[in-house]
């Protein structure tokens, strides 16, 4: 592909994103499927500027609103200026070779307007950020959320915005069915893989760079799974043993399914539920590669499907990673902050509560309900733990300390009685964890 057709790309990746219902990762892969042309080279070069573009959105339109001529509306191609403005801010190119890429050739963007030129022109040499900008735009999130946020991360507030604007590192899971740490780094490093120790989970690998994962004999063995350190901990602390019976009450695509059969030795029985029916029965093509055996899947209407009633008081482990925000995940998915309003806030709110409410009923005397989420907020989190307990005096907190001693050992980094985990604090993506026993 030339330069210009991988603009062209790019602008209608983002087109793509910013239209549509999936997240950027489902999108791209959608984009790219319909497109088999497009080599890796060129998928990586779309992929790289189509997502620092995600991520310095407001930023960018901060300085496109400052540099559009004054006296010419405003153009409706917005991921189109976008990419100008990347182009000159992030890129650092001139307005002569960014109008040099907009030529109108076969699969290369149409020619620059007046405005667009005087546009890339006003952008050339300037910085991404300024001394002017709002805290929203220099740290990129919803002008709606400065107060929540700030509330959830008080002191840290500039750390982790600064570390949620920055890329994910690459963590997996060693499949402890199939393989230990010291067998799966060898395995990547025989296909030219680095891989190190995570600090925290002791099942995580972190990955020097961006490795085809997926290409690789180690990863279609089963031995490995991509998933983040704190999912892997999140996982870990439900405290699932060998021979119970335990539910994913959210299973999604399976990820903390597959920890949870590893952690159990494949024996007991795991159900894995969602109301995504597609999504839980799409999950068999990683139960199989991971050679987990014990886990049933199944669809849900919804939170309270009459499965719940009959299988009351039934289970050991209640896992509930529940739907939310987000916001912990923003490293990852930079176009998911700005799909938020407060009203979705409000009603997944009012969806975790009844999640939680209608999950804690499987669970036996003497059991345990984990909760998590990958948010920050604390009405996501702690506010939906007390309002939980303030209805159910059968179930008591369980200091996530003791949890930790007894699943991982070592020194628990939570000093609380939940674990929240963060990027800047612990290099993974923000999560929530509360353990919930309840009483014989």
């Amino acid at each position: 592909m030339t330069p210009g057709a991988r603009l062209q790309a790019a602008i209608e990746l983002l087109a793509s994103i910013h239209t549509g219902t999936a997240p950027a990762d489902r999108a791209a892969h959608e984009f790219f499927r319909a497109r088999r042309y497009i080599g890796g080279g060129d998928r990586r070069e779309v992929l790289g500027l189509t997502y620092a573009t995600l991520r310095a959105r407001a930023r960018l339109d901060w300085a496109i609103d400052r540099a559009w001529p004054a006296e010419a509306p405003k153009s409706d191609d917005t991921d189109r200026n976008r990419v100008i403005a990347a182009l000159a801010l992030l890129e650092g190119w001139d307005a002569d070779r960014i109008a040099g890429s907009f030529d109108g050739g076969q699969y290369r963007p149409a020619p620059m307007s007046r405005e667009e030129r005087a546009l890339a022109r006003a952008l050339t040499g300037q910085p991404l950020d300024h001394l002017d900008q709002p805290a929203w735009v220099r740290f990129e999130y919803p002008e709606w959320l400065d107060a929540p946020l700030r509330e959830a991360l008080g002191s840290d507030f500039e750390a982790e915005m600064r570390a949620l604007m920055d890329e994910a590192a690459t963590d997996i899971r060693v499949n402890a069915l199939k393989a230990n740490r010291e067998a799966a780094i060898r395995a990547l490093k025989a296909e030219k893989v680095e891989a190190h120790p995570t600090p925290l989970s002791p099942w995580g690998l972190r990955v020097t760079g961006r490795p085809p994962l997926a290409s690789l004999e180690v990863f279609k063995s089963g031995a490995i799974e991509v998933q983040d350190e704190g999912s892997q901990l999140v996982a870990l602390l439900t405290d699932a043993r060998p021979g119970q019976r335990v539910v994913d009450f959210c299973a999604g695509a399976g990820g903390k399914t597959l920890a949870l059969a590893a952690q159990m030795k494949n024996k007991g029985h795991i159900v894995a539920c969602d109301v995504l029916e597609g999504r839980i029965m799409r999950a068999s093509t990683r139960l199989r590669r991971a050679g987990a055996h014990n886990v049933e899947r199944r669809a849900l209407t919804s939170e309270r499907d009459p499965w719940v009633k009959r299988h009351a008081a039934a289970f050991d482990r209640v896992l509930v990673d529940a739907p939310c925000s987000g916001s912990g995940t923003w490293r990852r998915n930079p176009d998911q902050k700005w799909r938020l309003a407060p009203n979705d806030l409000e009603e997944l709110v009012a969806l975790q509560a009844s999640i939680l409410q209608s999950a804690a009923r499987l669970v036996k005397q003497g059991g345990c309900l984990v909760y998590a989420t990958c948010a920050l907020l604390p009405a996501e989190n702690e506010g939906q733990i007390q309002r939980f307990l303030e209805m159910h005096d059968k179930f008591r907190v369980v200091p996530i300390a003791e949890v930790w001693a007894s699943v991982i050992g070592g020194d628990c980094p939570a000093d609380g009685d939940f674990l929240r985990l963060s990027p800047s604090r612990h290099g993974t993506d923000g999560f929530f964890v509360g353990v919930l026993a309840r009483n014989t």
